[in-house]
């Protein structure tokens, strides 16, 4: 993520210029000492021209994401330009005033208030930080307004590739590409069964063997399976990879029963745990928006994550459960009593799962975005997970919740539309989430 930070400048005098040069330099001190990838333009856009060169630098320059500083307050015919010319939310920072004197210094937040305004009558995105650069707030707010607007942009010019189809029955999964397009800006693209199957067996022998050793070398307790099924978790893995690469998928769903089992012999859960680890995000049974879910969080920085069924619940815990496809960063260390372990499917004994338990007293969110009525719904708790009830096969973590009656939210989320699975993070990102939602005008389902 590359951030330009655009100051926005004054061809009149006015207000106080020694206040609004002090706000500037502490903004650059703050963006020089971050972890950012921070753009400064050359210039301060005081008028069309200027504000011209300086999107078109800031283009030039890779940015992913548009900050917008007014130490003192801007030129707000300024606006329609900026929403022309860049196609994601903007990042709107308003500066704190002198607390000191009768003198009004900056106006800032009155501009971003007048910015804000504009745009949001011209009905494009924007994100609203306020605040001084080194409160500890204003960074945390710059922060979730700079992931929000990466975030955005980022499905606006993705593309996630469907193998197959949903799984038999799962019409609450089909994907709908029009809306899709229309609603996140992602595009669908319908990968065939039959070219996956194609993809694995026209692999050099060598590819497999060498990717079935990098298997064995990352310390997997073997189950009840025989070294010998690693071969076709391998093709299955590295067809992936390839289709992904040559598509250019930013993720992916999969139909992965009833065919891959009755067809090849096996699930392909070992391989999607696989991508998953890699940070490449994917979904089973053709969940093409549990896939984007995944993206979304990977995008915005939570770290690796995946789908999980909602098992079962109590007031205030939810089961988490599916059939063996965590990533390892959230489970249990390998070599451990309940680290993951390679297995057969808990229902069609076949090949191959990975069985772990979710790490206990972990921080983490359970999310997901859903179209419904021609809308995306997004839904989303923070929780921390705690030691099972029970023993399960596949992955098997009991998550507490934050927030009122999980019965009375699981009732509200069935209302709403939504399909079974939920995404799965690391961390606490509620908050964040809330203000995507917002951002792409999803219904927020409490």
């Amino acid at each position: 993520m590359k951030i330009a930070l655009v100051f926005m400048g004054r061809k009149r005098p006015g207000f106080d210029p020694e206040w609004g040069g002090k706000i500037d330099a502490q903004v650059r001190a703050f963006a020089e000492a971050s972890s950012y990838d921070i753009f400064f333009p050359e210039e301060k856009a005081v008028d069309d021209a200027s504000m011209r060169r300086v999107l078109a630098e800031c283009s030039a320059a890779g940015c992913d994401v548009m900050a917008v500083l007014q130490t003192t307050a801007g030129d707000a015919r300024l606006v329609p330009t900026m929403s022309q010319i860049w196609d994601g939310p903007l990042v709107l920072w308003a500066t704190p005033e002198n607390p000191e004197g009768r003198m009004i210094s900056s106006c800032s937040l009155v501009g971003v208030h007048l910015f804000s305004s504009v745009l949001r009558q011209a009905n494009r995105p924007f994100e609203i930080v306020y605040g001084a650069p080194e409160d500890e707030r204003t960074r945390r707010e710059f922060d979730h307004a700079a992931k929000v607007a990466y975030a955005v942009r980022r499905l606006q010019h993705s593309k996630v590739g469907l193998i197959g189809y949903s799984a038999p029955g799962y019409a609450n999964m089909a994907a709908d590409a029009p809306t899709l397009n229309r609603r996140l800006g992602t595009l669908l693209h319908h990968i065939g069964l039959q070219e996956l199957f194609d993809a694995m067996e026209a692999l050099p022998a060598d590819d497999v063997t060498a990717d079935v050793q990098r298997v064995l070398d990352i310390g997997f307790e073997i189950g009840d399976i025989e070294e010998s099924d690693l071969e076709t978790q391998s093709r299955l893995y590295l067809a992936f990879k390839q289709l992904a690469t040559a598509e250019r998928l930013d993720a992916m769903a999969v139909r992965c029963w009833p065919e891959m089992p009755n067809v090849i012999g096996q699930w392909p859960y070992l391989a999607m745990t696989r991508l998953s680890d890699e940070g490449f995000p994917n979904g089973m049974e053709g969940d093409v928006d549990g896939a984007i879910s995944c993206l979304l969080g990977e995008t915005m920085g939570f770290g690796r994550g995946y789908l999980s069924d909602w098992l079962e619940h109590t007031e205030n815990t939810i089961t988490l459960w599916h059939g063996g496809n965590a990533p390892l960063d959230l489970t249990e260390p390998l070599g451990s009593e309940h680290g993951p372990r390679l297995a057969r499917h808990f229902n069609i004994r076949k090949p191959m799962v990975v069985e772990a338990w979710l790490k206990q007293e972990m921080d983490i969110t359970i999310f997901r975005i859903w179209r419904c009525d021609g809308r995306y719904h997004m839904a989303a708790r923070n929780a921390r997970t705690i030691e099972p009830a029970r023993d399960l096969y596949g992955t098997n973590g009991l998550a507490r919740i934050e927030g009122p009656s999980v019965y009375t939210w699981f009732e509200d989320l069935c209302h709403a539309g939504m399909p079974h699975h939920m995404a799965v993070f690391a961390g606490h990102h509620e908050q964040i989430l809330r203000r995507l939602a917002r951002q792409q005008g999803m219904v927020w389902v409490v």
